[in-house]
């Protein structure tokens, strides 16, 4: 435990500040301030030392040099359970600073406003990152206030302790000031070259079992954050590195979603989707559509798994992973006569990383997220025939499905159900005969969906063979006008949705 009797604060943001110097002045804390900031809590009836009357030395070089001064730093850096420190100290007369309260010059946000270089140096904090970093050192013996979200809790930790701050406190302060000096130094640096450098703020949450295969060595690392991880495992076996990517893909899949839904997916493949009225039912239609290769696979719901459900989970044959944003109790006590079933809850509305990051052997790639979302509205018709309203229902559906497939993709439903999935094939046509003739049932009025255009009319004619009656494409091939033909000749109905779904 610390007790706080001195404190230097010097901020940029003064946000907040007043109420919290009056709260640490009530505490008998002796409060040393700087320039604008002294200004402000004296106008606001805050007793304040000026540091200029502590270093005996005033302001220099318009204010860039204030604080740097040995009878600032020396009371930050003292070591107050060192007794030649205390004793170095008193023989300069430097007094002991408990607690220092420092935000920076806004120069990340001074950045977007297209100031000259000359303006922009004056906005390149070197006292404030100085004073975090020598209290961030010394944390031991000093609070390092570096964020205004934590006036509150510091105060009410100061006013519940009479004054002192605990050894758990004083270490997350640090470890926050270096967080925000390093964000700090990043973004000069990036501004001084010219060009983004991008540091990964990651921090390993759990070493996995292995990689892939056994052989090799996996981890999971998350953003650097106070939230912790944003899933949290109920039952289940230790998740594996190949667990992850299939869990991605389900829960990015799931999310598309708004009425009930289920999905499975095998070495991030989709096996099924089903959409339903009731949790259980999307999920008998997921299950239907391919069962042999649901075996093993991963799960997904978007609704709070009830009783029924979990029990058509089960009937359905050995799962890895149950991943829903709930479950009830009598859910939970089905699915825990298998100790081995990983099952997940996980935060439905948690904003998704807009970034996706690949490694390769000549560097990274880094791309947007494929978050596009069709608007039936903006569908375009480009046949003679237009699809009934259940086919344009379906349309959408498979158009949801095949963006979360393995190029070439294509996707055949029914009544918002997936009839047969083709993915990572070389030849569109080859795609299409796959999903063909993997399709669970009869697919007369069927709808298909492709995630990229038709470079021949080969598919069509495959398709219309089995009864396809409608298709979802990107459109944008210099075959269109050929394809477009041979849909209103075999009176299959068309649409375009101007935008491609490519998954590698």
């Amino acid at each position: 435990m610390l007790k706080i009797r001195r404190a230097l604060i010097s901020v940029w943001d003064k946000k907040g500040i007043v109420p919290f110097a009056k709260k640490i002045s009530a505490l008998n804390v002796e409060i040393i301030s700087t320039g604008k900031t002294a200004v402000l809590l004296k106008r606001n009836g805050v007793n304040v030392m000026e540091v200029a009357s502590v270093t005996e030395f005033p302001e220099i070089l318009s204010g860039r040099v204030k604080t740097l001064h040995p009878k600032i730093f020396g009371g930050i850096l003292a070591n107050k359970k060192h007794p030649l420190h205390l004793e170095e100290i008193r023989g300069l007369g430097i007094q002991p600073i408990d607690m220092v309260v420092v935000n920076l010059y806004p120069f990340i946000e001074k950045i977007s406003e297209g100031l000259s270089s000359d303006e922009m140096i004056e906005y390149i904090d070197v006292g404030g990152p100085s004073m975090l970093r020598a209290a961030g050192k010394n944390y031991k013996n000093v609070a390092c206030v570096s964020s205004i979200q934590k006036y509150k809790t510091i105060i009410s930790e100061l006013e519940k302790n009479k004054g002192f701050m605990s050894d758990e406190t004083l270490k997350l302060l640090a470890q926050e000031a270096f967080y925000l000096t390093k964000e700090y130094d990043n973004a000069i640096y990036n501004y001084l070259i010219g060009r983004d450098v991008i540091t990964w703020n990651l921090e390993k949450k759990s070493s996995l079992r292995y990689g892939e295969n056994p052989h090799q060595k996996g981890g999971l690392f998350c953003k650097v954050t106070n939230k912790g991880l944003n899933f949290k495992q109920l039952q289940g076996k230790e998740l594996s590195y190949n667990n992850f990517f299939d869990l991605d893909t389900a829960f990015l899949m799931i999310k598309e979603f708004d009425e009930p839904a289920s999905v499975i997916v095998k070495h991030s493949s989709i096996c099924g989707v089903g959409v339903g009225n009731k949790l259980a039912f999307a999920y008998k239609k997921a299950y239907m559509a391919d069962m042999l290769s649901s075996f093993g696979g991963i799960v997904s719901l978007n609704k709070k798994v009830d009783k029924d459900t979990a029990s058509q989970i089960l009937k359905s044959g050995f799962k890895e992973c149950i991943i829903a944003p709930a479950y009830s109790k009598e859910a939970l006590k089905i699915f825990s006569t298998k100790k081995n079933l990983r099952v997940l809850s996980a935060d439905f509305n948690q904003v998704i990383n807009p970034e996706e990051i690949k490694s390769t052997v000549f560097g990274y790639l880094t791309q947007d997220r494929d978050i596009f979302s069709v608007n039936p509205k903006n569908l375009k018709v480009v046949t003679k025939r237009n699809p009934t309203q259940r086919e344009l229902k379906d349309l959408v559906f498979a158009w949801k499905v095949v963006k979360f497939v393995k190029s070439n993709a294509i996707v055949i439903a029914k009544n918002s159900t997936v009839l047969g999935i083709s993915g990572g094939q070389s030849s569109r046509v080859g795609a299409v005969n796959i999903a063909l003739k993997n399709s669970i049932s009869t697919i007369n009025a069927a709808v298909l969906a492709s995630d990229g255009f038709f470079p021949k009319e080969d598919s069509i004619a495959a398709a219309a063979k089995k009864g396809i009656k409608a298709i979802i494409q990107p459109g944008g091939s210099i075959k269109d006008d050929d394809v477009i033909a041979l849909c209103d000749k075999l009176g299959i109905s068309m649409v375009f949705t101007g935008i491609r779904h490519f998954r590698h």
